[in-house]
């Protein structure tokens, strides 16, 4: 299999991509879906949704205090 990066891949591999992603290349070809959950409830007035691009995950903090994490009542993924 050939990603979009150009590389190639064997058949019955996985990898990750740097955007996230989990690939896998089987001989009908390449597919990827998101490795992370998304955040979608939450008190968005009071907290954001930050990315760590290193663990692929969210976290939500208050917007005035980065070390306080909300609470989060739905993901999707």
């Amino acid at each position: 299999c050939l990603d979009e990066e150009g590389k190639v891949h064997e058949f019955g591999s996985s990898w990750r991509t740097e955007n996230c992603d989990d690939c896998s290349c089987s001989k009908t070809g390449i597919r990827c879906c998101t490795s992370y959950m998304r955040p979608v409830d939450y008190d968005e007035e009071k907290c954001e949704s930050i990315f760590n691009k290193e663990t692929c995950s969210y976290k939500v903090v208050e917007k005035d205090d980065h070390s306080k994490e909300c609470p989060v009542h739905s993901w999707v993924g």
